[in-house]
């Protein structure tokens, strides 16, 4: 991460915590009241999913292997949502991605201490078949975009590697996300997939999404948000996918990106109940 530089107190009277803030700040939504009374819900003591989809993750090397992926509000009556939560009111911490593209002038070298990038994402695929000019897959700096799922992929017949597949319950690739961090909404997609190149993990987002969520000065390859409080929501059905005309795959920020799909998130999170 590149130093922060000084600056001179008589000239720029802000303190150094709004600067480092200034980037979540201008992407800030706020959080509409039906998925603020979701969130407060979840994270009231000793709250506990009670339809387990699938169980057996970490939200961090070492900790407990007993976060979930939930489906109490799988119901399309009740929103048609999967999300990640975990044990006594805990949900998930942010882990910070840097797979995918990551060219300029977005990229500000903050992913060079990650240890694991990777440069193509699980759905690479489908963001070239949207044919848009110079983009073969998702930017980790200016796409705000959700690591969501667990895969095998070492394929070994037997294997007992906890795996999970959104797919399975109607998540279709490239579909809308919402996450609250930070007392705010952030409106992504899902962008990628967990493999099995460690223990099962949950809870990850781009660079560009937790900037958005924490400031461009509290995350970078190597250091995300370690709290068990953000949420991250999922929607069931192909509603929920933009497309290649429904969003602004080429965006040159979060903020362009966000913009593109805001009304859909809006939409999608006014059926949560």
């Amino acid at each position: 991460m590149s130093p922060v530089k000084p600056v001179c107190k008589s000239l720029f009277p802000l303190s150094l915590v709004t600067l480092l803030g200034i980037s979540a700040t201008a992407l800030a939504a706020p959080i509409p009241a039906n998925l603020q009374t979701l969130y407060d819900s979840l994270k009231a003591p000793g709250s506990q999913c009670k339809h387990v989809l699938q169980t057996g993750f970490y939200s961090e090397e070492g900790g407990p292997k007993t976060f979930s992926y939930c489906g109490d509000h799988i119901d399309p009556s009740s929103g048609g949502i999967i999300y990640i939560s975990g044990p006594s009111g805990q949900l998930a911490n942010m882990d910070i991605d840097c797979d995918g593209a990551q060219d300029a002038p977005a990229n500000d070298h903050r992913c060079g201490s990650s240890s694991d990038t990777q440069s193509i994402t699980a759905f690479a695929d489908t963001i070239a078949s949207y044919s848009i000019p110079n983009l073969k897959d998702v930017n980790a700096y200016k796409t705000p975009y959700v690591v969501f799922g667990n895969s095998d992929d070492s394929h070994k017949s037997g294997s007992s590697y906890t795996t999970f597949s959104p797919q399975q319950y109607g998540i279709e690739p490239l579909s809308l996300m919402a996450v609250v961090c930070n007392n705010q909404v952030i409106y992504g997609i899902w962008g990628d997939e967990n493999g099995s190149d460690g223990p099962p993990m949950v809870g990850e987002a781009s660079i560009g999404l937790a900037s958005a969520c924490f400031g461009d000065g509290a995350v970078n390859g190597n250091k995300g948000h370690d709290a068990n409080d953000v949420l991250y929501v999922a929607f069931t059905g192909k509603g929920a996918v933009p497309g290649a005309k429904g969003a602004d795959w080429g965006a040159g920020s979060v903020e362009e990106f966000q913009a593109s799909v805001r009304e859909l998130g809006e939409r999608l999170v006014a059926g949560i109940k």
